[in-house]
């Protein structure tokens, strides 16, 4: 009897397995937004000053924390160098720098001090999306965190970014940030 309990417990594990993955094939994909405006040139909206607000969420959806953002980037011609400064709602004050090498049209690759090898970015239409592994601190340690971001260009001055943050596959955290360039 506790063998067959168990023989269910794991097919119903896999079956919920394959249910998931077989619904993120549905999921959204830069190409869907290629022939879409306002283009996002993200060498070129990140140059200068963006201010930002955001919300950090737990996997349940409540608000957790809130951050503002001063960020600036510098592009010559072939690399974006980005500097952000977070100001968290519980005085934490986080800083990274971004180096973003665009490769084509499409194409990016970036690096950070606090990301795990290479993010990968892929700008089509108004969207750019941005997948990478952060080293996220919690209780002094460095948790290895994936993010699956995507900016949403709305118009001249205006991005929407909207992250989702997983261990394993399983979602953590989500957040949501507004951009408005100076």
């Amino acid at each position: 009897m506790n063998k067959l309990k168990n023989i269910k417990s794991i097919l119903l594990i896999i079956s919920l397995f394959l249910i998931t993955n077989c619904s993120n094939k549905s999921a959204m994909i830069p190409e869907d937004f290629k022939n879409k405006e306002p283009r996002l040139i993200i060498e070129e909206y990140l140059s200068g000053n963006v201010k930002a607000w955001g919300v950090l969420q737990n996997r349940s959806g409540k608000v957790t924390r809130q951050f503002s953002a001063d960020l600036n980037g510098k592009w010559d011609g072939k690399q974006l160098i980005l500097d952000e400064k977070f100001n968290w709602d519980d005085g934490e004050i986080q800083t990274r720098q971004w180096q973003i090498n665009k490769i084509d049209d499409n194409n990016y690759i970036g690096t950070a001090g606090d990301v795990v090898g290479e993010a990968k970015g892929y700008s089509y239409g108004p969207a750019f999306k941005f997948e990478y592994v952060l080293l996220v601190p919690i209780k002094g340690r460095e948790i290895k965190i994936t993010f699956d971001d995507w900016i949403f260009k709305q118009d001249d001055r205006v991005a929407i970014n909207r992250a989702t943050m997983t261990k394993f596959g399983i979602k953590v955290a989500e957040l949501t940030v507004v951009f408005v360039k100076d």
